[in-house]
């Protein structure tokens, strides 16, 4: 999920624990970096999987909301969560030997830990369907699901972000203020409040992670 550039780090991952990968999947299309998610996945053979919605100018594996991966006796479940950008997914990860439910959510930018991914990178600066995709797709799922986001502490991605790189849906319920109950208007007003300066030269980063080319 979300590879980065060094893709050695993950052959030699695979080869020591006797696997193979499948998917590379990116939960949005980043503005942040440049993505190794589509040259990882061209190396390794495996599908390189984006939401339906990405305007990607190349081929790749159109994952949609309520899909399951299979992986033996894993399954990942696909949540569209828009809003950080229009092609925003969550991966509920299940472990079939154990539960049919989520054990825990690999959550991009759409949940991290002591925030939410900030609405202005994507021309819709849509801070409506980030409420709904925290308050109506992740906020179901049990307190004790682990929260595993893109980014913690040092990225632009969001404002209050915690050093730490996990959580519980539980923890942040209580004591992330994105996360917490609050009408859709105060959370467009919190949402929008302070937002650090955008990456730069995001837009080119967009386009390239698109496979398009820009001006």
């Amino acid at each position: 999920m979300d590879a980065r550039s060094d893709l050695d780090t993950y052959r030699e991952i695979a080869s020591s624990l006797g696997i193979k990968i499948l998917y590379v999947i990116d939960t949005h299309v980043h503005a942040d970096h440049v993505s190794g998610g589509r040259a990882l996945a061209q190396w390794l053979g495996a599908d390189y999987c984006l939401h339906d919605s990405a305007p990607a100018a190349f081929e790749f594996r159109r994952i949609k909301d309520g899909e399951e991966l299979d992986l033996g006796n894993v399954g990942i479940r696909v949540l569209h969560t828009p809003g950080h950008t229009p092609d925003s997914v969550c991966l509920a990860v299940v472990d079939r030997t154990r539960a049919d439910e989520a054990w825990f959510v690999l959550t991009g930018d759409a949940l991290l830990v002591g925030d939410a991914g900030r609405p202005d990178l994507s021309p819709e600066r849509d801070a409506d369907a980030i409420y709904d995709s925290l308050h109506r797709r992740l906020a179901p799922l049990a307190d004790d699901v682990e929260v595993f986001p893109a980014h913690f502490s040092g990225s632009v991605c969001g404002r209050a972000l915690s050093g730490k790189p996990s959580s519980t849906l539980g923890f942040e319920r209580k004591h992330n203020a994105a996360f917490v109950p609050r009408s859709p208007d105060e959370f467009r007003r919190f949402i929008m409040d302070s937002l650090p300066p955008k990456p730069p030269d995001f837009e080119r980063i967009v386009a390239t992670n698109l496979g398009r080319q820009i001006a």
